[in-house]
């Protein structure tokens, strides 16, 4: 063995690094085994191989192990020297199979030829698109066995791309031509043109003379480009100008569309399109273009334009009688609600005058001392408390009540009504409740709540007539734009509360009239109508959403979404003991009623208190800056004069020790409230109310003093 073919003096002659890398590589791990011990042919080709210019590998054994050459290793790129002793299919994995064939045909002796093959190869590190003319050869040994494939690799990419360019651009040119030739035949060209900037001659063909009104040797010799600008109808010669403009500047193709000058003084709409030419120092140097004929799609878009202002007038005249009748059914509809609400108000509250005015009237007839007198006073008083309930549920519906809320725990909430709902529900039906383990605080009037929850648990105690089940769910929401639409609702996390019963449902057609009020579905005298709009009212007031399902002879379920809370659960402030009246304090009693000035007068006085009266907020305020001592002011809310309850109010924090002031109303609307929410400092006492709900609150209001 030459012991000296690998060493310096072969290598000296060999140009490149592949050389070394060769040497230097440990061949030991490879099925090539140590440089020392290769076969003579394995020898023979790699000298052979080395210095050739064309990119060449040896591709040895069943494995196909590479050794190549500084051609091969510049095509290689990123790969090399990594790839250098390495299975070919490893090497190059993106073409395996293909490699593989290649190894396995040369082993049985093959030689194979592909050109301009296409391979996607990374060779930069991204693949890229990739041509290549392959020649493979087998390698025998010298008993004749093939034992390798000498690959010769000759990249085509450029040439490849070249042809496919310049085939695309044949194909462009071709079509462009017969387009051109197709619109010269029909007649739609009306000339070419060239314009010369650096002389500033336009020149062009017969029909451009024609079209422009130019004589034939006129055109052939030359007009400056403002005789051609002449042409063109004043009110697009700017447009047209500013074009030409923007094409000289900015190299853009040149495209306008304009109104030139007829024989007959008429005007026709032609087509113009160019490009602009420079020279080598990017000068504007020739603008050619050609002149198309478009007069007759003109017209037709113009026509297109009238009928279409004229279908636009039409269906804005539809839409403007619809609306109107639409907006006169909304009308109709909401004076048969007026109506029906009107009719239903009278009859709940005529039944309550009777019973009021029906027991006054007995009692005229009565003496003092007759044992029926407390039972026919209490009877009124039952009938007064009935009016005031309604008038409360009217005020929900229409989000009129004035509302106190607080922050409420899902948890304690359902823990301490439960019991209260049970009562309400009777033993027949079972109560279950399912929360979540840790429940989001939300924030609403407590008592509104209550009585909403109640309205819902006696609507399905009514509709389970018997053995049922009421069940209260509570659950977290994160609602997005999707869930939220429809709905009023804004996107954002919310607390579900929900009521389901397993009574008797609601069909559609009552399903659909359910917030409706004074509708109801129960017998004369068992229901007013209200409960469901009340809850419906109070709902909406709290910046929530309601929504009812229901399916006869299966149920019905009530859910309620109210904004989350992030505040801490509002603690209950502990009951003291208050006393009924006290004698030792002086009320100013603010009312421009004279019937309910008179009355409350009494009430007090009967209490013990010493009490002053005004008729109006002027009277009262010169009661207060007399210098009369005063501890507490109970005024009207709506009252005549220049003095308003806020300026009584104002007057009395704004003392050195403050005058603790109860407003009494029977609808406040938005005086002492924003939103439907009490502003701070406010003690609010509802009309009508009974004498020892008026002792408590100045007992109260006197005790937090």
């Amino acid at each position: 063995m030459d012991s000296t073919f690998f060493g310096r003096p072969q290598l000296d002659s060999w140009v490149g690094e592949t050389a070394r890398f060769i040497r230097d590589f440990d061949w030991r791990k490879t099925p090539l085994g140590p440089i020392g011990d290769w076969p003579p042919v394995l020898r023979s080709v790699v000298q052979v191989m080395l210095p050739n210019a064309l990119p060449m590998a040896l591709l040895w054994g069943d494995e196909g192990t590479l050794v190549y050459n500084e051609a091969y290793a510049k095509f290689s790129g990123v790969r090399h020297p990594g790839i250098l002793g390495m299975a070919i299919e490893k090497a190059w994995p993106e073409a395996a199979d293909f490699n593989r064939n290649v190894i396995d045909s040369g082993m049985r002796g093959e030689s194979l030829t592909y050109r301009d093959t296409r391979f996607v190869l990374a060779r930069e590190h991204d693949p890229v698109e990739t041509w290549l003319d392959l020649h493979y050869s087998p390698v025998a040994s010298d008993e004749g066995v093939p034992v390798g494939v000498l690959a010769v690799v000759v990249e085509t990419t450029e040439r490849v791309l070249l042809e496919r360019n310049r085939s695309a651009a044949e194909a462009a040119f071709r079509g462009t031509n017969e387009r051109l030739q197709l619109a010269l035949n029909s007649g739609a060209v009306r000339g070419t043109f060239v314009w010369e900037i650096t002389q500033n001659r336009v020149k062009g063909d017969e029909r451009f003379a024609r079209t422009f009104l130019f004589s034939l040797q006129e055109v052939e010799t030359g007009l400056p480009i403002e005789a051609a600008l002449e042409i063109i109808h004043p009110d697009d010669r700017g447009r047209v100008t500013s074009l030409i403009a923007a094409t000289l500047r900015d190299g853009a193709p040149y495209r306008a569309e304009y109104r030139i000058r007829t024989p007959d003084e008429g005007w026709i709409w032609i087509l113009a399109s160019g490009r602009c030419e420079y020279d080598e120092a990017g000068a504007p140097q020739r603008f050619p273009g050609v002149i198309v004929d478009i007069n007759d799609r003109k017209i037709a878009e113009e026509s297109l334009k009238e009928l279409t202002r004229g279908l636009e007038d039409k269906i804005s005249e539809a839409v403007a009688a619809r609306t109107a009748v639409e907006a006169q059914l909304r009308q109709s509809l909401k004076m048969e609600a007026l109506g029906a609400m009107t009719g239903g108000v009278a009859h709940d509250f005529n039944n309550t005058l009777q019973a009021i005015s029906g027991n006054l009237q007995l009692m005229q007839y009565l003496p003092p001392t007759d044992p029926r007198v407390p039972e026919r006073v209490q009877a009124a008083l039952d009938a007064v408390q009935r009016g005031a309930t309604l008038a409360s549920q009217l005020l929900s519906f229409a989000r009129r009540q004035p509302l106190s809320p607080v922050v409420i725990n899902p948890q304690r909430l359902f823990a301490e009504l439960r019991e209260l709902l049970q009562h309400a529900v009777g033993a027949s039906v079972v109560i279950g409740a399912a929360l979540p383990e840790q429940a989001w605080n939300f924030c609403v009037d407590r008592n509104q709540l209550e009585n909403a929850l109640l309205n819902l648990a006696i609507n399905a105690r009514d509709a389970i007539s018997g053995d049922g089940r009421l069940t209260l769910t509570c659950s977290n929401e994160s609602l997005d734009h999707a869930a939220c639409e429809g709905n009023d609702l804004r996107p954002g996390e919310y607390v579900r509360l929900s009521v389901s019963d397993t009574g008797t449902g609601m069909p559609p057609d009552v399903l659909e009239r359910a917030f409706e009020p004074f509708f109801t579905t129960k017998p004369e005298g068992h229901g007013t109508g209200l409960g469901l709009s009340m809850v419906f009212g109070f709902v909406k007031q709290s910046g929530g959403h309601i929504h009812v399902s229901s399916t006869v002879d299966v149920g019905t379920t009530v859910e309620i979404y109210f904004p989350r809370s992030y505040d801490d659960e509002t603690s209950s402030a502990e009951a003291g003991s208050i006393p009924t009246h006290t004698g030792s304090a002086t009320v100013l009693v603010v009312d421009d009623d004279v019937a309910v000035l008179s009355s409350t007068v009494a009430i007090l006085e009967a209490m013990h208190y010493t009490v002053l009266k005004a008729a109006s907020g002027d009277a009262a305020m010169s009661v207060l800056e007399s210098g009369i001592g005063v501890d507490v002011i109970l005024t009207d809310v709506v009252m005549p004069g220049k003095v308003k309850c806020a300026d009584l109010a104002e007057w009395a924090f704004a003392q050195p020790q403050p005058v603790p002031v109860i407003y009494a109303s029977g609808y406040t609307r938005d005086i002492i409230s924003r939103d439907g929410v009490l502003r701070p400092n406010v003690t609010l006492l509802n009309k009508p109310y009974r004498a020892e709900q008026l002792a408590k609150e100045i007992a109260s209001v006197l005790k937090r003093d």
